[in-house]
Protein backbone atom coordinates (compact mmCIF):
# COMPACT_ATOMS: atom_id res chain seq x y z
CA UNK A 1 0.00 0.00 0.00
CA UNK A 2 1.10 3.46 -0.41
CA UNK A 3 -0.12 7.05 -0.25
CA UNK A 4 -1.48 9.01 -2.93
CA UNK A 5 -0.54 13.23 -2.83
CA UNK A 6 -3.08 15.63 -4.17
CA UNK A 7 -0.25 18.25 -5.30
CA UNK A 8 -1.01 22.26 -6.21
CA UNK A 9 2.07 23.72 -8.06
CA UNK A 10 2.41 27.26 -9.07
CA UNK A 11 5.18 29.27 -10.77
CA UNK A 12 5.84 31.53 -7.22
CA UNK A 13 3.79 34.63 -6.54
CA UNK A 14 1.27 33.04 -9.03
CA UNK A 15 -0.65 30.64 -7.71
CA UNK A 16 -4.45 31.74 -8.51
CA UNK A 17 -3.80 32.33 -12.37
CA UNK A 18 -1.34 29.69 -13.67
CA UNK A 19 -1.09 26.25 -11.79
CA UNK A 20 -1.75 22.54 -12.06
CA UNK A 21 -3.20 20.10 -10.11
CA UNK A 22 -1.48 16.86 -9.36
CA UNK A 23 -1.79 13.51 -8.37
CA UNK A 24 0.88 11.64 -7.54
CA UNK A 25 1.89 7.83 -5.50
CA UNK A 26 4.12 8.20 -2.83
CA UNK A 27 6.94 5.35 -4.40
CA UNK A 28 7.39 8.25 -6.83
CA UNK A 29 10.43 9.79 -6.45
CA UNK A 30 11.13 13.61 -6.34
CA UNK A 31 12.95 13.20 -9.59
CA UNK A 32 9.63 11.71 -11.20
CA UNK A 33 7.83 14.85 -9.00
CA UNK A 34 10.26 17.07 -11.04
CA UNK A 35 9.26 15.45 -14.44
CA UNK A 36 6.07 15.93 -14.16
CA UNK A 37 5.78 19.68 -13.09
CA UNK A 38 8.73 20.56 -16.20
CA UNK A 39 6.29 18.68 -18.37
CA UNK A 40 3.05 20.08 -16.78
CA UNK A 41 4.18 23.82 -18.06
CA UNK A 42 5.49 22.24 -20.92
CA UNK A 43 9.48 23.46 -19.66
CA UNK A 44 12.39 22.14 -21.35
CA UNK A 45 13.62 19.09 -18.78
CA UNK A 46 17.33 19.63 -19.50
CA UNK A 47 18.51 21.85 -16.10
CA UNK A 48 19.53 21.07 -12.63
CA UNK A 49 17.39 21.52 -9.76
CA UNK A 50 16.67 20.97 -5.90
CA UNK A 51 13.53 20.98 -3.89
CA UNK A 52 13.84 23.23 -0.58
CA UNK A 53 11.81 21.97 1.81
CA UNK A 54 12.41 25.16 4.06
CA UNK A 55 11.82 27.25 0.67
CA UNK A 56 15.04 28.51 0.93
CA UNK A 57 17.50 27.97 -2.46
CA UNK A 58 20.77 25.68 -2.05
CA UNK A 59 19.90 25.30 1.84
CA UNK A 60 20.96 22.02 4.07
CA UNK A 61 17.30 20.86 3.80
CA UNK A 62 17.30 20.67 0.29
CA UNK A 63 17.32 17.66 -2.11
CA UNK A 64 19.47 18.19 -4.76
CA UNK A 65 19.10 16.60 -8.52
CA UNK A 66 23.28 15.51 -8.64
CA UNK A 67 24.36 15.83 -4.89
CA UNK A 68 27.75 16.56 -3.71
CA UNK A 69 29.18 14.91 -0.74
CA UNK A 70 26.46 14.79 2.32
CA UNK A 71 23.59 16.47 0.08
CA UNK A 72 20.25 15.26 0.07
CA UNK A 73 19.68 12.90 -3.45
CA UNK A 74 16.16 13.42 -5.44
CA UNK A 75 16.40 9.70 -6.33
CA UNK A 76 13.94 9.44 -3.18
CA UNK A 77 10.30 8.18 -2.90
CA UNK A 78 7.88 10.82 -1.77
CA UNK A 79 6.39 8.59 1.11
CA UNK A 80 9.97 8.43 2.50
CA UNK A 81 10.15 12.07 3.15
CA UNK A 82 7.51 12.78 5.73
CA UNK A 83 4.94 14.99 3.46
CA UNK A 84 2.55 16.26 5.61
CA UNK A 85 -0.66 17.47 4.59
CA UNK A 86 -0.86 21.81 4.21
CA UNK A 87 2.85 21.69 3.92
CA UNK A 88 4.95 24.18 1.19
CA UNK A 89 8.08 23.49 -0.27
CA UNK A 90 9.62 24.42 -3.58
CA UNK A 91 11.21 23.11 -6.80
CA UNK A 92 14.62 25.37 -7.36
CA UNK A 93 14.21 24.49 -11.23
CA UNK A 94 17.13 25.91 -13.75
CA UNK A 95 19.68 27.62 -11.67
CA UNK A 96 20.31 30.25 -14.08
CA UNK A 97 16.70 31.24 -14.78
CA UNK A 98 16.06 30.38 -10.95
CA UNK A 99 12.53 29.41 -11.44
CA UNK A 100 10.22 28.82 -8.22
CA UNK A 101 7.80 26.54 -8.15
CA UNK A 102 5.86 26.47 -5.18
CA UNK A 103 4.43 22.67 -4.09
CA UNK A 104 1.14 22.99 -1.26
CA UNK A 105 0.18 18.99 -0.56
CA UNK A 106 -3.81 19.04 -0.66
CA UNK A 107 -4.58 16.10 0.39
CA UNK A 108 -2.66 12.58 1.24
CA UNK A 109 -4.75 9.42 0.94
CA UNK A 110 -3.89 5.47 0.87
CA UNK A 111 -4.42 3.84 -2.36
CA UNK A 112 -4.69 0.00 -3.14
CA UNK A 113 -2.92 0.22 -6.73
CA UNK A 114 -0.17 2.00 -8.46
CA UNK A 115 -1.28 4.76 -11.09
CA UNK A 116 0.68 7.03 -13.20
CA UNK A 117 1.34 10.60 -11.78
CA UNK A 118 -1.62 12.58 -13.36
CA UNK A 119 -2.39 16.23 -13.99
CA UNK A 120 -6.04 16.81 -12.39
CA UNK A 121 -6.47 20.56 -13.32
CA UNK A 122 -4.75 22.69 -15.20
CA UNK A 123 -5.32 26.79 -14.96
CA UNK A 124 -2.78 29.22 -17.56
CA UNK A 125 0.47 29.16 -19.18
CA UNK A 126 3.73 30.85 -18.26
CA UNK A 127 6.56 30.58 -21.39
CA UNK A 128 10.15 29.45 -20.05
CA UNK A 129 11.83 31.77 -21.98
CA UNK A 130 9.71 34.83 -22.74
CA UNK A 131 12.60 37.09 -24.45
CA UNK A 132 13.91 34.23 -26.57
CA UNK A 133 14.40 35.53 -30.11
CA UNK A 134 14.77 32.26 -32.42
CA UNK A 135 15.58 34.91 -35.38
CA UNK A 136 18.48 36.65 -33.37
CA UNK A 137 19.51 33.11 -32.48
CA UNK A 138 19.54 31.93 -36.40
CA UNK A 139 21.51 34.93 -37.32
CA UNK A 140 24.31 34.55 -34.49
CA UNK A 141 25.25 30.97 -37.00
CA UNK A 142 23.98 31.96 -40.80
CA UNK A 143 26.73 31.32 -43.10
CA UNK A 144 25.73 33.64 -45.74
Amino acid sequence: MSNQYSLKIYPAGRGRDIYRNIEICGDNTLDQLCEVIIAAFDFDSDHLYEFCMDNRMFSEHSYQSYPEGDDLSTDVALDEIGLCKGQKFTLHYDFGDDWMFTISVSKISEVQNKFEPRIVKAKGSIEQYPDWDDDEFDDDFDDD
